[in-house]
């Protein structure tokens, strides 16, 4: 099939001159961005000369840090392909995210198309007047056949952009070289309207970019991104980059963040920077990533290794990559001073009251949740029946911690697996289950199957009270706490809206038989309202029974619960009543600090 010649894609024959496919032993990429406003980018990539009759062309169907495959290459239109003369090639599509170009007889290729680009929450690709946020498996196609090929990456952009990426410069303006595609997929493209900052710490060089216009203070954030960039001999004994970039995104709504090789870059709602809770956020997700340029850019498990951007790659250690970042990312925070030991232990309490909450650690193990993430969605069924990668596998890795403390006397942490991960596995090796064991052993003297069994390979529930206590510490609610009355549910959150988004399995509506989905009309035969729904409860005590009126499937029906009891606000963490010098000496090998409560058990503040 040859498709219809689409001169409209390229009208600049300037442009097409400049980028006529020749001999060299790299990819070359040209992205056109001078007419951002319609969120569309013009891509060329020139391949070198090759004599295979069929060409493969794929572009990604996932992005590296978001374990999910995504329909990425719907945003493609006006594909074309030509040869070093410039006449058109026949192609055809096999799959989703692959071509495949037709080549008469040996020539270099070049591709032509067109990709739609408003993507932003996913991290993906977004282009609008004020920039471009570029990650690579969003935007640039390759051939499997020049995978380890050099990569030039030229941008044509407005003049009053700048460019920024972790990949080296080119030698011009918004210019880019990338070792192989491998490197180029790792390193996204922040170019536009920015603020662009530079710092050094140990020896490395910093460089924080800021897009969009919000309540954040960069000076207090480049200096906390400093503070953290100090901590990484915490757990390390080098460093996998001479340069990093933090890409920050102030937004209209969209949050979140992706690590790379030796970037990343996070996403806020403009005004969520200034207040401490929302700072916190922001500045725990920096952590997290920069963590990450080690765990999971620099090591990761065997299923990760190499990459294969065409289909899911399975793994029983996500865990790992993902729960162990979280369960790190505050202790850096910690050790550089930029929380205090009380934000770092209301952090820990709510992550535990969480776990306790969730049914689905009774179901479901972490290996199971890091084999199930590539298919995960999330949902009643997901709550009631799943654990999530990222809160059950911090939960795992403080259970490791604990145990390694425990069995070497605090001579070793999980701090010291994550070490050796570095030293003997750094890509392009991998890392497997055994491994893992063989390190544990190495450490402890101790075989780690059992453990393993028990606290990976099965759903587990953790006993927080002996885990902490090992450490001086304990939690639960204050005495004076209140209890409320649980009805077992939880409501979609909308506005005005009765729908019932959740019901935790085994509790009460479960066992009266109310499904997720089902529509609340009444409470003992009178109408209820969403902004009402708590108040109502609160009428009533633990063991009453309460008649519910509701739609289920649009048919009317009634549903008799027996309300249980449900402490009110956060558990807290506080000292045992006996504390040791060997409770103290836990805790600093655990998390790096001395120990921060006073006389009366409460936090000593920090100084100013």
């Amino acid at each position: 099939m040859k498709p219809i010649s689409l001169a409209i894609m390229f009208s600049s024959a300037v442009f097409i001159a400049s980028w006529t496919p020749k001999a060299l032993a790299d990819v070359q990429y040209q992205i056109d961005l001078t007419q951002p406003q319609h969120h569309i980018a013009k891509v060329a990539v020139s391949f070198p000369k090759t004599d295979e009759k069929l060409l493969t062309i794929n572009m990604p169907v996932w992005r590296t840090g978001r374990y999910e495959v995504l329909p990425i290459a719907d945003a493609v239109r006006l594909f074309k392909a030509t040869d070093s003369q410039g006449n058109e090639l026949d192609w055809r599509r096999t799959a989703s995210g692959e071509w495949q170009v037709s080549l008469i007889k040996p020539s270099s290729v070049t591709i032509h198309y067109q990709v739609y680009a408003n993507q932003l929450g996913d991290r993906l690709r977004h282009i609008d007047r004020t920039h471009a946020y570029l990650d690579a498996s969003g935007i640039f196609m390759y051939s499997p056949l020049f995978r380890d090929d050099e990569v030039k990456v030229n941008l044509s952009v407005p003049k009053e952009w700048k460019s920024y990426s972790g990949m080296k410069s080119g030698n011009k303006a918004h210019s880019f070289i990338a070792d192989n595609y491998d490197v180029l997929v790792d390193s996204p493209i922040e170019t536009g309207i920015n603020q662009h900052f530079a710092f050094k710490a140990d020896g490395r060089n910093y460089e924080v970019v800021f897009w969009g216009e919000g309540n954040y203070d960069t000076t207090e954030i480049v200096a906390d991104l400093e503070k953290i960039s100090h901590q990484a001999s915490a757990i390390w004994d080098g460093y996998p980059f001479e340069r990093y970039v933090y890409m920050v995104h102030a937004t209209s709504g969209a949050r979140g963040a992706t690590e790379h090789l030796n970037s990343t870059v996070i996403q806020l709602p403009r005004f969520n920077f200034r207040e401490r809770e929302d700072y916190l956020r922001f500045i725990s997700t920096a952590s997290h990533e920069f963590i990450h340029t080690w765990n999971v850019k620099a090591y990761r498990p065997q299923g990760l290794v190499p990459y294969n951007y065409q289909t899911e790659n399975m793994t029983e250690l996500l865990w790992i990559a993902e729960g162990s970042t979280s369960y790190f990312q505050h202790q850096l925070l910690l050790r550089a001073g930029i929380i205090s030991a009380e934000e770092f232990f209301d952090d820990l309490s709510k992550r535990i009251t969480s776990n306790q909450r969730n049914p689905g650690r009774e179901i479901q193990s972490i290996a199971e949740a890091s084999l199930g993430q590539w298919s995960s969605t999330w949902g009643d069924y997901a709550v009631n029946h799943s654990v999530n990668i990222y809160s059950e596998g911090y939960m795992t890795s403080l259970a490791l911690d604990f145990d390694l403390l425990s069995q070497t006397q605090l001579n070793h942490s999980y701090r010291d697996v994550h070490k050796k991960l570095y030293q003997d596995f750094k890509v392009p090796m991998g890392y497997q289950v055994d491994d893992v064991k063989k390190i544990l052993k190495g450490l402890t003297g101790k075989d780690y199957q059992a453990w393993w069994q028990q606290h990976v390979s099965s759903p587990v529930s953790l006993d927080f009270d002996a885990l902490l206590s090992q450490a001086g510490l304990q939690i639960g609610y204050d005495k004076d706490a209140k209890t409320l009355v649980d009805a077992g549910l939880t409501l979609t959150g909308s506005h005005n809206d009765l729908t019932i988004a959740n019901v935790r399995r085994e509790g009460p509506a479960w066992q009266a038989g109310v499904n997720a989905g089902d529509e609340i009309i009444a409470v003992n035969g009178l109408k209820v309202t969403a902004s009402g729904w708590d108040k109502r409860l609160a009428d009533f005590k633990a063991g009453d029974s309460v008649e519910l009126t509701l739609f289920n499937n649009d048919q009317l029906a009634k549903r008799t619960i027996t309300l249980a009891e449900h402490p009110k606000g956060e558990q807290k963490i506080s000292p045992v009543e006996s504390v040791t010098a060997e409770h103290k000496a836990f805790l600093k090998a655990w998390v790096g600090i001395d120990w921060p409560f006073d006389s009366d058990g409460k936090f000593i503040k920090p100084a100013k």
